[in-house]
């Protein structure tokens, strides 16, 4: 949704955090993250619109850094046979070889070439405030503070073009974007259209059963997570983010405690709710083929770099699911996460053996998922603590 939307978005965990006054991450934190992501994203969107004159900028840079504008030759191109140097009259030789150089440059025939080239020394510009409540993630920028008090530090180094390419298209880009307005939009992109998605909610809801618990109240970080979803102004080091519009998305297993262990002002920030139902079998055999990263594309592009080529029948997936199935109605339904640990059991062998298999071409069928899992998904004991 945040891609389709072009808008910033971060998934962040609810126990993470701690209330006011103790040790750890405060909420706020999660919008200073927010506009951290949703600067990344206006800046890569503002050298992609520069990226060509950025481009030319680099090649006339490095033409320079090979072919120097005077009457003399650089001393590295003397004894260079793939140019001709030799001409009566320098101005005009100086154009043609520069020309010839661009073309080369262009063609890539000079990646490997080693030249010289300035660069900022951007360390030890930003100092990290350590400790105070609101304080973590408030890095400071000593070049924003006092301007021009602090100047560049230039650093010479040596690298062949290719890289040099990187770093010098990489300044270009740095100085032909506006970075105040970048700020400035960026803060516009959190405001109207960020998305906050905050996962294990469960983990900060006080199970009724729990009683009284010494640890760092969860109450209280639900208390500070109020202000934030309802809307407030959060401080981040790019000036100050209202929240009254970015999206909330929170999340949670309520496996041990349930929603209603939030407390009430909590319940009444999130009036839209949607219960998730359990995996089916057909959920579970769509989820080991068709994600682009699936368990099985994976398991396969990782035994192919040994040469083994690892091929699944229809009936060995139906039969992974239906043991899926089984051992989650059975012991703890951990959902999809069980495939992970049924495939790394069924595959162990042939990891281990790799490239050392007499066959390279591996066929895993339902015959093959029995024998190697059967004995384990019918032996309660060996269930409970491998599978």
């Amino acid at each position: 949704m945040a891609n389709i939307a072009d808008s910033p978005f971060i998934k962040i965990e609810a126990s993470k955090y701690t209330e006011v006054g103790y040790m750890g991450r405060d909420v706020e934190s999660m919008v200073r993250e927010l506009t951290e992501i949703a600067v990344d994203l206006v800046k890569q969107k503002a050298f992609e619109d520069v990226t060509e004159r950025a481009e030319q900028h680099v090649e006339e840079e490095i033409l320079d850094i090979l072919l120097p504008s005077s009457n003399e030759f650089a001393p590295d191109f003397e004894n260079d046979n793939s140019i001709d140097l030799i001409e009566p009259n320098p101005a005009p030789n100086i154009k043609r070889t520069r020309e010839k150089l661009r073309k080369q440059l262009k063609n890539g025939a000079l990646e490997n070439r080693i030249i010289e080239i300035d660069t900022q020394d951007r360390s030890g510009k930003t100092i990290d405030f350590v400790g105070g409540q609101g304080m973590d993630d408030m890095g400071v920028n000593l070049g924003d503070m006092f301007g021009n008090m602090f100047p560049n530090k230039t650093v010479k180094r040596r690298m062949n073009i290719s890289d040099a390419r990187k770093y010098l298209m990489r300044e270009a880009q740095e100085n032909l974007i506006d970075m105040e307005q970048i700020t400035r939009d960026a803060i516009s992109k959190t405001e109207s259209s960020g998305f906050i998605f905050l996962d294990e909610l469960d983990k900060i809801a006080s199970s009724s059963s729990s009683g009284n618990n010494p640890e760092v109240s969860r109450e209280g970080v639900q208390r500070d997570l109020l202000p934030i979803v309802e809307g407030t102004s959060v401080n981040t080091r790019y000036g100050m983010v209202n929240t009254d519009h970015i999206l909330f998305i929170a999340a949670g297993a309520f496996h041990v405690s349930k929603p209603s262990d939030l407390i009430p002002e909590l319940q009444g920030r999130f009036p839209i709710r949607v219960e998730l139902e359990s995996l089916t079998l057909n959920d579970f055999k769509r989820i080991l083929t068709q994600p682009k990263n699936s368990l099985i594309k994976q398991y396969q592009a990782l035994l192919n770099t040994e040469g083994v080529v690892l091929n699944f029948t229809e009936d060995a997936i139906a039969t992974l699911a239906e043991m899926t199935v089984e051992i989650n109605k059975t012991t703890e339904d951990i959902g999809a996460r069980r495939l992970h640990t049924l495939l790394e059991n069924l595959l162990e062998d042939i990891s281990f053996q790799g490239s050392e298999l007499t066959e390279l071409n591996q066929t895993i069928d339902a015959d093959f998922v029995k024998q190697k899992l059967e004995r384990l998904v019918e032996d309660q004991n060996l269930r409970q603590y491998i599978l």
